[in-house]
């Protein structure tokens, strides 16, 4: 079997991979699934000379055996993760903002963090912030299922119907949308929490079962939820919350 060390010039054996994990298979995309980084961070380790296969240093390209050993031999400090919790007000668009819109990049005085994943220029709620790479396909990624709530009110009064239809999924175009499940509020108001992110899929669905959206907000991406936080704000997610956080997103 092969090995990777958890922390410097530490190895441990090397446990029998999930999903496409099948050797030989590349150092970049070995590293990613030993959560060490992104494949992007992968290359910067091996570039930097800080990747060693069975005691010889690492370049692009290689690939990791059965039986091989891999050393992980970081230089310098390492960059200090963080994650924020951000409530993002209508109008302040997530990504490729034009001259004169508002983004949150503009908005969120936190130096070095992106957003993950997007919510449309009329919606408004929880987004998350950091400056860690690892996250964005293991909490964007449909085949994780990782769960995503939305209040919605709606302009006419919702069906009678609405309830049992959404939640059994929605044809939208070309596809029909995962189960989900919906909860009433009252007439207008529902909250439906989703296992999959498709472009303007809430309202699409809507859309789709003749309810026009009148507000859409998102309150909570799996453990993390948005409660009392100030349109604009923002907050850390640390302690036990970024412990369970992580630990959902297999990250540790």
């Amino acid at each position: 079997m092969a090995y990777l060390p958890k922390r410097k010039l530490v190895s441990r054996p090397f446990q029998q991979p999930q999903d496409e994990e099948v050797f030989p298979m590349r150092i970049n995309k070995y590293l990613a699934l030993k959560k060490y980084s992104t494949r992007r961070g992968a290359d910067t380790l091996i570039e930097t000379g800080q990747v060693f296969i069975n005691d010889k240093l690492a370049v692009l390209g290689d690939k990791v055996h059965e039986g091989d050993v891999v050393d992980v031999r970081f230089k310098g400090k390492q960059k200090h993760l963080v994650y924020y919790a951000y409530n993002k007000p209508r109008g302040v668009l997530t990504h490729s903002a034009k001259p004169g819109e508002k983004d949150i990049k503009g908005e969120v005085s936190v130096p070095g963090v992106f957003p993950i994943g997007r919510l449309d220029k009329d919606s408004s709620g929880l987004m998350i912030l950091t400056n860690d790479g690892r996250i964005t396909e293991r909490l964007l990624h449909p085949r994780f299922d990782h769960e995503k709530e939305y209040e919605v009110t709606t302009k006419e009064k919702l069906r009678s119907s609405f309830k049992a239809k959404m939640e059994a999924g929605v044809r939208i175009e070309y596809e029909t949308t995962k189960p989900c499940k919906v909860t009433i509020i009252d007439e207008n108001t529902f909250r439906v929490t989703l296992t999959e992110g498709k472009k303007h899929q809430v309202r699409r669905m809507c859309v789709a079962l003749f309810q026009e959206v009148r507000t859409l907000k998102r309150i909570r991406i799996m453990n993390i939820r948005l409660n009392n936080l100030p349109e604009g704000a923002h907050r850390a997610i640390e302690g036990a919350e970024c412990t369970e956080f992580l630990k959902l997103l297999d990250l540790i």
